[in-house]
């Protein structure tokens, strides 16, 4: 897979279909496959690249302090080094944390900001929830198994795990397949969602915004909507009623196809 040099780092990625640019920033201790469900739709409209942040995947994990504004300066860096001029741009959690401060710090760059389970700024109950995971990857020494045992249970509903626990094994081992950070890593790359607070520059965003939410998700739930559509004018807001916190994964086709609606009346 490609490297370019970027903001001091390597960024690692990948480019899959043909159309106009789109960036797909992942969440947080994920690799760019962790889209693989998405980029199968998306690469039949548009150039998907799918980038490794700071701190996971192939990409440098290099000490230091991480904020979400810092992981925005690498994107657009890596923009600049790829030859992507201006792209719609795509990411869930972290990732939609990082694509706030790139397009409103970077207008020119981003021809839509697609904000999957997104916030404003981390309030108590996701510090606390962030800090348990941060815990639980020291304690079990291994990033990998906190994301299976710590993390999954907030993406995916409980209705999930009862009736497709052959599903959710099968993503269990999807991760077990990537390359996963080191803990020390996880730890650098969590304190960016710890200390994420984009509320004062919501308003500098000109791009089309979508927004959207699982109903059932706690940990970036819907407490967090208004804020961000006060913060950005004119954004859409979708639910996903039967999904938690990744209805990337437990409803792909659905999440696929409303998406794609947003993504192909801004195109052109």
């Amino acid at each position: 897979m490609p490297t370019v040099h970027a903001n001091g780092i390597d960024v690692n990625y990948e480019v899959q279909g043909d159309g106009e640019p789109m960036v797909l920033i992942p969440y947080l201790a994920a690799d760019q496959a962790c889209y693989a469900f998405q980029v199968a739709e998306y690469a039949k409209h548009f150039t998907c690249f799918s980038v490794d942040l700071r701190g996971a995947g192939l990409s440098s994990k290099p000490e230091g302090s991480y904020t979400t504004e810092l992981l925005a300066e690498d994107i657009a860096g890596f923009m600049q080094e790829a030859g992507v001029e201006r792209a719609h741009v795509f990411g869930l959690s972290l990732g939609a944390a990082v694509g706030m401060w790139l397009a409103a710090r970077h207008p020119d760059r981003v021809k839509t900001l697609s904000l999957h389970s997104a916030w404003d700024r981390t309030d108590p109950y996701l510090r606390v929830v962030v800090e348990g995971w941060r815990v639980m990857a020291e304690a079990l020494g291994s990033v990998t198994e906190m994301v299976i045992k710590g993390i999954f249970p907030w993406c995916f509903t409980p209705e999930l795990y009862a009736a497709r626990p052959e599903y959710i094994d099968s993503l269990a081992d999807f991760v077990r397949s990537r390359p996963m950070p080191p803990v020390d890593a996880l730890i650098r790359q969590s304190a960016a969602v710890l200390s994420h607070d984009a509320g004062e520059i919501l308003g500098q965003i000109q791009a089309p915004t979508l927004l959207t939410f699982g109903r059932h998700d706690a940990v970036t739930s819907t407490r967090f909507a208004d804020p961000i559509r006060a913060g950005i004018p004119g954004s859409e807001l979708i639910v996903f009623e039967d999904c938690a916190h990744a209805a990337i994964y437990e409803n792909p086709d659905e999440f696929n196809q409303q998406t794609l609606a947003f993504l192909q009346r801004h195109s052109g």
